[in-house]
């Protein structure tokens, strides 16, 4: 195992276990048991049925959209998907739970065991364990902000179909976790199943953070809960293995507790011992018979599935050669992915060397303009068409790479396509033997002294003759052409 996965103590190395619960709220405009709208966002108990404010004598009725969303998500984790699966109460007592259960699944799951594949920055990739995804409905909101003494309930939330999605106790590192949940939002965003918004809550993380002397039995554990960013679970992961390994360095014990991630500190918090599963107190739901799928339709699903992330990204790797790194990254988003396709299908002719090109400017030039300007790819003033358009002059020598950056400055400001823009400001990059010669000839002629000692072996003057060339040139020469008279020039060809 790599040194990454230690955490170097006081008295040696400690190995860190990590496993994650994922909350996904699933992408459905009515509950899980209930016709209660869901969009976010709404005034508050606003959007509660009688069935999600536990009114005496209402029952549940499972909707079909929910389970269907559930086993396509399955299906994105490589994972069984039992055609038999029952809803359980999960009992315990808030506020902001009018029923003072929880309608999950506990014995029998609607997805069983699967894994994801994530890969990691040094180019290496992991298989991360999944023990299973279940249904549940979600609880309301307590809201402790609007008053000085006393605290609110909303209900909005109550009853919204969850996916928890549960992983293998893997993860060895927080950049491993924080790779795991970007590949999982990756593919429920691909799928539709959830829209992968954490800073609305509707994707949050519980993490399960232990730490033990390398080959020990596992040490006890704490969850930090509802996490809301990968920059929060990186942090919290971070924070807690220092406070347990110094605890444990102390001689002092873990407990086994749930804990919250305060982020204007940086620091994680108890909230209350952690619960173990007989404490919650689960019974079958008399409410709810056992739901059965049909194989038949599980398979159509199957079958009609979006192309995942992970196949995605090998099609990218086998059509246009792209390195692992690029086609990793493209596939993040499904919208990053569609605005590359669709500039590769505006290039008048698609090859390995067009492909890279795309991507590097899609990846460098375009999301770094879009994190400067807090814009999203959807709000993007350069379209696939435009950025497809500057890449066919730098593929044709119009414009060098160094003049493009120019050009896609302007393009981003104005909104003109970079044809118009390179003949509005005379752009065009000189190809012209005969226009380039002479200024290298006066470039060699005023720099007798440094011609010589190049000629003797210092081969770094070069770039200084470039350089030179293409200053009094204005950047308009071609880079390539320039090197091959300079070498010509100096003899060196």
């Amino acid at each position: 195992m790599s040194d990454q996965y230690f955490y170097e103590g006081a008295s040696g190395p400690w190995e860190l276990v990590i496993g994650l619960e994922v909350h996904a709220q699933i992408n459905s405009k009515s509950k899980l048991f209930s016709g209660a709208a869901t969009a976010f966002g709404a005034e508050p108990n606003t959007q509660v049925s009688f069935m999600d404010a536990a009114m005496p004598g209402m029952l549940p009725v499972i909707n079909s959209h929910c389970v269907e969303q559930a086993v396509k998500t399955g299906f994105g984790l490589n994972a069984e998907i039992n055609l038999i699966s029952s809803f359980d109460r999960k009992n315990y007592f808030y506020a902001d739970l009018p029923s003072g259960y929880q309608i999950t699944q506990f014995t029998r799951p609607i997805v069983g065991k699967g894994y994801l594949d994530v890969e990691l920055e040094d180019g290496s990739s992991r298989r991360i364990g999944i023990t299973r995804l279940h249904l549940e409905q979600d609880a309301g909101k307590s809201v402790h902000d609007q008053h000085p003494d006393k605290s609110y309930i909303d209900l909005n939330r109550a009853g919204v179909g969850l996916m928890e999605i549960v992983s293998e106790p893997d993860m060895r590192s927080a950049e491993e976790a924080a790779a795991y949940v970007k590949k999982l939002r990756a593919i429920v965003r691909c799928l539709g199943t959830c829209d992968g918004n954490m800073d609305q809550g509707s994707m949050r993380v519980d993490i399960n953070v232990s730490v033990r002397k390398p080959g020990a039995p596992l040490g006890t554990r704490a969850e930090i809960k509802n996490v809301n960013s990968i920059k929060f679970l990186t942090q919290a992961v971070h924070y807690e293995v220092d406070r347990q390994v110094s605890l444990l360095e102390a001689g002092e014990e873990i407990l086994q507790e749930t804990r919250l991630f305060d982020a204007a500190q940086g620091i994680t918090r108890s909230m209350r011992s952690k619960e173990h599963a007989h404490d919650y107190r689960y019974f079958p739901d008399p409410d709810l018979p056992p739901l059965v799928l049909e194989k038949a339709w599980v398979e159509t699903l199957r079958t009609n599935l979006p192309e995942l992330p992970d196949a995605k990204k090998d099609r990218l790797m086998e059509e246009y050669e792209l390195p692992l790194y690029d086609a990793a990254l493209l596939v993040t988003e499904t919208e990053i992915a569609s605005y590359y396709e669709e500039t590769l299908q505006a290039l008048e002719a698609v090859t390995p060397k067009g492909a890279k090109l795309v991507a590097n400017w899609l990846l460098g030039e375009v999301f770094g303009a879009l994190n400067r300007d807090g814009k999203t790819l959807e709000d993007c003033p350069i379209t696939p068409g435009a950025l497809a358009g500057l890449v066919m002059e730098i593929q044709k020598d119009v414009i060098s790479g160094k003049i493009a950056k120019d050009v896609f400055s302007m393009m981003w400001e104005t909104g003109k396509s970079a044809p118009a823009l390179i003949a509005e400001h005379g752009l065009q990059q000189v190809s012209d033997d005969g226009a380039i010669i002479p200024i290298i000839d006066k470039v060699l002629a005023d720099n007798p002294q440094m011609v010589e000692e190049y000629r003797q072996g210092k081969d770094k003057l070069f770039g200084f003759f470039v350089g030179q060339v293409m200053k009094i040139m204005a950047g308009k020469a071609n880079p390539e052409l320039v090197n091959k008279l300079l070498r010509e020039r100096l003899g060196t060809a």
